[in-house]
Protein backbone atom coordinates (compact mmCIF):
# COMPACT_ATOMS: atom_id res chain seq x y z
CA UNK A 1 0.00 0.00 0.00
CA UNK A 2 1.43 3.98 -0.66
CA UNK A 3 0.58 6.20 2.06
CA UNK A 4 1.74 9.84 0.49
CA UNK A 5 4.09 8.45 -1.85
CA UNK A 6 5.86 5.50 0.48
CA UNK A 7 5.22 2.10 1.30
CA UNK A 8 2.95 1.74 4.28
CA UNK A 9 3.27 -2.16 5.72
CA UNK A 10 0.36 -3.79 7.02
CA UNK A 11 1.02 -7.60 7.54
CA UNK A 12 -1.33 -9.76 9.95
CA UNK A 13 -1.07 -13.19 10.38
CA UNK A 14 -3.09 -15.82 9.45
CA UNK A 15 -6.47 -16.00 11.21
CA UNK A 16 -5.93 -12.31 12.98
CA UNK A 17 -9.02 -10.10 12.28
CA UNK A 18 -8.47 -6.72 12.62
CA UNK A 19 -11.58 -4.54 14.16
CA UNK A 20 -12.44 -1.00 14.44
CA UNK A 21 -14.10 0.17 16.46
CA UNK A 22 -17.16 2.68 15.76
CA UNK A 23 -15.99 6.18 17.34
CA UNK A 24 -12.45 5.24 17.34
CA UNK A 25 -11.88 6.22 13.78
CA UNK A 26 -11.03 10.05 14.74
CA UNK A 27 -9.17 9.60 18.12
CA UNK A 28 -6.35 12.35 19.17
CA UNK A 29 -3.19 10.96 18.82
CA UNK A 30 -1.62 9.52 22.40
CA UNK A 31 -1.97 11.66 25.62
CA UNK A 32 -0.62 10.99 28.88
CA UNK A 33 -2.02 8.04 30.90
CA UNK A 34 1.67 7.42 32.00
CA UNK A 35 4.56 9.93 31.43
CA UNK A 36 7.52 8.23 28.73
CA UNK A 37 10.42 7.24 30.73
CA UNK A 38 12.81 7.29 27.72
CA UNK A 39 13.16 9.73 24.93
CA UNK A 40 13.26 10.27 21.42
CA UNK A 41 13.43 14.39 21.55
CA UNK A 42 13.73 17.21 23.85
CA UNK A 43 12.87 20.60 22.35
CA UNK A 44 12.69 19.14 18.75
CA UNK A 45 16.11 17.90 19.18
CA UNK A 46 17.33 14.29 18.49
CA UNK A 47 18.98 12.54 21.07
CA UNK A 48 20.59 9.32 19.29
CA UNK A 49 23.01 7.24 20.49
CA UNK A 50 23.36 9.92 23.73
CA UNK A 51 23.47 8.13 27.34
CA UNK A 52 22.88 10.00 30.18
CA UNK A 53 22.29 8.75 33.64
CA UNK A 54 22.63 5.38 32.91
CA UNK A 55 19.15 5.22 31.57
CA UNK A 56 18.67 3.20 28.74
CA UNK A 57 16.44 4.52 26.68
CA UNK A 58 15.81 2.06 23.64
CA UNK A 59 18.50 3.42 21.69
CA UNK A 60 17.67 7.16 22.79
CA UNK A 61 18.52 8.30 26.06
CA UNK A 62 16.92 11.32 28.17
CA UNK A 63 18.54 12.15 31.66
CA UNK A 64 16.54 13.77 34.34
CA UNK A 65 14.15 11.06 34.49
CA UNK A 66 12.62 10.81 38.46
CA UNK A 67 13.61 6.43 38.94
CA UNK A 68 10.31 6.67 41.06
CA UNK A 69 7.82 7.40 38.44
CA UNK A 70 9.75 5.04 35.69
CA UNK A 71 9.08 2.35 38.26
CA UNK A 72 5.65 2.85 39.34
CA UNK A 73 5.05 3.49 35.45
CA UNK A 74 6.56 0.72 34.68
CA UNK A 75 4.34 -1.41 37.23
CA UNK A 76 1.44 0.03 35.50
CA UNK A 77 1.73 -0.92 32.07
CA UNK A 78 1.67 -5.61 32.54
CA UNK A 79 -1.60 -7.29 33.26
CA UNK A 80 -0.11 -7.57 37.31
CA UNK A 81 -0.37 -11.42 37.27
CA UNK A 82 1.44 -14.09 35.14
CA UNK A 83 -1.83 -16.03 35.29
CA UNK A 84 -1.56 -19.55 32.65
CA UNK A 85 1.59 -18.33 31.43
CA UNK A 86 3.96 -18.22 34.48
CA UNK A 87 5.06 -21.92 34.11
CA UNK A 88 4.94 -22.25 30.33
CA UNK A 89 8.80 -22.53 28.73
CA UNK A 90 9.65 -19.48 27.49
CA UNK A 91 10.83 -21.41 23.95
CA UNK A 92 6.71 -22.58 23.60
CA UNK A 93 5.15 -18.88 24.48
CA UNK A 94 4.70 -17.24 21.42
CA UNK A 95 5.92 -13.48 21.81
CA UNK A 96 4.37 -10.16 19.76
CA UNK A 97 7.44 -7.87 19.60
CA UNK A 98 6.69 -3.92 19.54
CA UNK A 99 8.24 -0.72 18.35
CA UNK A 100 7.10 2.77 17.77
CA UNK A 101 8.52 5.92 16.13
CA UNK A 102 7.38 9.02 17.74
CA UNK A 103 7.46 12.46 17.89
CA UNK A 104 8.95 13.37 21.08
CA UNK A 105 9.38 11.76 24.46
CA UNK A 106 6.44 11.79 26.15
CA UNK A 107 2.71 10.72 25.60
CA UNK A 108 1.67 13.74 27.19
CA UNK A 109 3.30 16.33 24.64
CA UNK A 110 3.68 13.73 21.92
CA UNK A 111 2.05 11.27 19.51
CA UNK A 112 2.95 7.97 17.58
CA UNK A 113 3.98 8.09 14.39
CA UNK A 114 4.94 4.52 12.84
CA UNK A 115 4.01 0.90 14.70
CA UNK A 116 5.87 -2.26 13.94
CA UNK A 117 5.16 -5.37 15.42
CA UNK A 118 6.61 -9.04 15.27
CA UNK A 119 4.70 -12.01 15.96
CA UNK A 120 7.43 -14.87 16.97
CA UNK A 121 7.55 -18.21 18.78
CA UNK A 122 10.44 -21.06 19.44
CA UNK A 123 10.69 -23.09 16.42
CA UNK A 124 9.82 -26.95 17.90
CA UNK A 125 6.37 -24.73 19.27
CA UNK A 126 5.64 -23.28 15.89
CA UNK A 127 6.39 -26.70 14.62
CA UNK A 128 4.22 -28.44 16.63
CA UNK A 129 6.98 -30.60 17.94
CA UNK A 130 6.45 -31.67 21.02
CA UNK A 131 9.60 -34.19 21.31
CA UNK A 132 10.94 -32.23 24.35
CA UNK A 133 7.96 -31.05 25.63
CA UNK A 134 6.84 -27.77 23.21
CA UNK A 135 9.31 -25.62 22.32
CA UNK A 136 12.85 -25.49 22.85
CA UNK A 137 15.18 -22.56 24.40
CA UNK A 138 17.85 -22.95 21.95
CA UNK A 139 15.29 -22.86 18.75
CA UNK A 140 15.47 -20.31 16.46
CA UNK A 141 12.63 -17.79 17.15
CA UNK A 142 10.04 -18.40 14.24
CA UNK A 143 8.63 -14.94 12.82
CA UNK A 144 5.04 -16.44 12.13
CA UNK A 145 3.57 -12.12 11.28
CA UNK A 146 4.21 -9.14 10.97
CA UNK A 147 2.64 -5.52 11.20
CA UNK A 148 3.06 -2.25 10.76
CA UNK A 149 1.56 0.90 9.66
CA UNK A 150 2.42 4.44 9.87
CA UNK A 151 0.30 7.01 11.56
CA UNK A 152 -1.29 10.31 11.40
CA UNK A 153 0.37 11.90 14.42
CA UNK A 154 -1.83 14.62 13.93
CA UNK A 155 0.68 16.99 14.81
CA UNK A 156 4.28 18.52 12.91
CA UNK A 157 7.50 16.06 13.02
CA UNK A 158 10.14 17.94 14.67
CA UNK A 159 13.00 18.20 12.12
CA UNK A 160 15.61 16.16 14.80
CA UNK A 161 13.03 13.26 14.30
CA UNK A 162 12.57 13.61 10.83
CA UNK A 163 16.62 13.53 10.18
CA UNK A 164 16.55 10.61 12.70
CA UNK A 165 13.46 8.48 11.26
CA UNK A 166 13.37 9.50 7.77
CA UNK A 167 9.87 10.20 8.83
CA UNK A 168 8.61 13.46 7.47
CA UNK A 169 5.07 15.38 7.74
CA UNK A 170 4.61 14.91 4.05
CA UNK A 171 4.81 10.75 4.91
CA UNK A 172 2.38 11.23 7.52
CA UNK A 173 0.15 13.44 5.75
CA UNK A 174 -2.42 10.32 4.73
CA UNK A 175 -1.84 7.99 7.10
CA UNK A 176 -4.44 6.78 9.24
CA UNK A 177 -4.41 8.38 12.91
CA UNK A 178 -4.02 5.95 15.68
CA UNK A 179 -7.60 5.34 16.16
CA UNK A 180 -7.68 3.45 13.23
CA UNK A 181 -4.22 1.89 13.28
CA UNK A 182 -4.23 0.47 17.43
CA UNK A 183 -7.20 -2.23 16.93
CA UNK A 184 -5.22 -3.69 14.71
CA UNK A 185 -2.05 -3.88 16.54
CA UNK A 186 -4.06 -5.35 19.81
CA UNK A 187 -5.92 -7.95 17.83
CA UNK A 188 -2.63 -8.91 16.03
CA UNK A 189 -0.85 -9.13 19.60
CA UNK A 190 -3.39 -10.91 21.76
CA UNK A 191 -2.47 -14.37 23.45
CA UNK A 192 1.00 -13.06 23.00
CA UNK A 193 3.93 -11.93 25.77
CA UNK A 194 3.98 -8.07 24.38
CA UNK A 195 8.33 -7.22 24.28
CA UNK A 196 10.22 -4.45 23.17
CA UNK A 197 13.46 -2.79 24.09
CA UNK A 198 13.19 -0.41 26.95
CA UNK A 199 9.16 -1.35 27.13
CA UNK A 200 8.31 1.43 29.35
CA UNK A 201 8.58 4.02 26.38
CA UNK A 202 6.87 2.26 23.78
CA UNK A 203 3.78 0.38 26.36
CA UNK A 204 3.69 3.97 27.47
CA UNK A 205 2.70 5.37 24.46
CA UNK A 206 -0.18 2.66 23.81
CA UNK A 207 -1.50 2.83 26.91
CA UNK A 208 -2.04 5.97 26.33
CA UNK A 209 -3.39 5.70 23.00
CA UNK A 210 -5.55 3.00 24.21
CA UNK A 211 -7.20 5.55 26.38
CA UNK A 212 -7.59 8.37 24.11
CA UNK A 213 -9.45 6.59 22.01
CA UNK A 214 -11.57 4.71 24.27
CA UNK A 215 -10.13 1.37 24.17
CA UNK A 216 -9.08 -0.78 27.55
CA UNK A 217 -5.64 -1.80 27.59
CA UNK A 218 -5.64 -5.79 27.39
CA UNK A 219 -2.78 -5.87 30.39
CA UNK A 220 -0.88 -7.81 28.60
CA UNK A 221 2.03 -9.60 30.53
CA UNK A 222 5.31 -7.85 29.55
CA UNK A 223 8.78 -8.21 28.63
CA UNK A 224 11.64 -5.43 28.43
CA UNK A 225 15.25 -6.65 26.28
CA UNK A 226 17.13 -4.10 27.77
CA UNK A 227 16.80 -4.95 30.98
CA UNK A 228 16.79 -8.88 30.58
CA UNK A 229 19.74 -7.80 28.58
CA UNK A 230 21.35 -6.21 31.17
CA UNK A 231 21.11 -9.71 33.83
CA UNK A 232 22.29 -12.29 30.45
CA UNK A 233 24.97 -10.10 29.06
CA UNK A 234 28.70 -9.85 30.46
CA UNK A 235 30.17 -6.46 31.04
CA UNK A 236 33.22 -7.13 28.99
CA UNK A 237 31.07 -8.24 26.07
CA UNK A 238 29.18 -5.07 24.95
CA UNK A 239 29.75 -1.43 25.90
CA UNK A 240 25.93 -0.87 26.73
CA UNK A 241 22.81 -2.74 25.82
CA UNK A 242 21.45 -0.76 23.18
CA UNK A 243 19.30 -2.14 20.48
CA UNK A 244 21.69 -0.95 17.98
CA UNK A 245 24.63 -2.89 20.10
CA UNK A 246 23.18 -6.31 20.52
CA UNK A 247 21.95 -6.88 17.60
CA UNK A 248 25.41 -6.16 15.96
CA UNK A 249 26.79 -8.61 18.65
CA UNK A 250 23.98 -11.34 17.77
CA UNK A 251 24.36 -10.86 14.22
CA UNK A 252 20.59 -9.98 13.79
CA UNK A 253 19.31 -10.88 10.60
CA UNK A 254 17.64 -6.86 10.62
CA UNK A 255 19.72 -4.06 11.93
CA UNK A 256 18.16 -1.41 13.57
CA UNK A 257 17.34 1.94 11.74
CA UNK A 258 15.13 3.68 14.17
CA UNK A 259 12.12 2.65 11.66
CA UNK A 260 9.37 0.35 13.58
CA UNK A 261 9.05 -2.89 11.92
CA UNK A 262 12.88 -2.77 11.00
CA UNK A 263 13.29 -2.79 14.95
CA UNK A 264 10.74 -4.70 16.07
CA UNK A 265 12.87 -7.62 13.68
CA UNK A 266 16.38 -6.63 15.34
CA UNK A 267 14.44 -6.52 19.04
CA UNK A 268 12.62 -10.24 17.75
CA UNK A 269 16.17 -11.76 17.36
CA UNK A 270 18.22 -10.38 20.03
CA UNK A 271 15.14 -11.13 22.01
CA UNK A 272 15.79 -15.20 20.94
CA UNK A 273 19.55 -14.94 22.17
CA UNK A 274 18.75 -13.43 25.35
CA UNK A 275 16.14 -15.82 25.84
CA UNK A 276 19.01 -19.08 24.70
CA UNK A 277 21.25 -17.47 27.68
CA UNK A 278 18.21 -17.69 30.25
CA UNK A 279 18.78 -21.12 29.90
CA UNK A 280 21.67 -21.54 30.58
CA UNK A 281 21.41 -19.85 34.26
CA UNK A 282 18.60 -21.88 34.64
CA UNK A 283 15.50 -19.98 33.85
CA UNK A 284 13.00 -21.79 31.45
CA UNK A 285 9.96 -19.94 32.56
CA UNK A 286 8.47 -16.17 33.40
CA UNK A 287 7.63 -16.89 36.58
CA UNK A 288 11.67 -17.61 36.85
CA UNK A 289 12.39 -14.35 35.16
CA UNK A 290 10.05 -12.41 37.18
CA UNK A 291 12.45 -12.69 39.92
CA UNK A 292 14.17 -10.40 38.23
CA UNK A 293 13.72 -6.40 39.06
CA UNK A 294 11.94 -5.30 35.87
CA UNK A 295 12.72 -7.41 33.43
CA UNK A 296 8.53 -8.56 33.21
CA UNK A 297 5.46 -6.61 34.31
Amino acid sequence: MSVGGSNLESVISPGVVTQVPSGCEGAPPARGLWPGRNGRAVNGSALAGVEQGGVEQGGVEQGGVEQNSVEQGWRGLGGGELGGLADVELGSLEFAVVDLETTGWSPEAAAITEIGAVRVRGAEAADGDSRRGGGSLGGEFVRRGEFGSLVNPGMPVPPGIADLTGITDWMLAAAPRLGTVLPGLLDFASGCVLVAHNAPFDLGFLVAGCGGCGLAWPGFTVLDTVMLARHVMDPDEVPDCKLGTLAAFFRARTAPNHRALADARATADVLSWLIRRTAHRGIRTLRQLSAWPQVVA
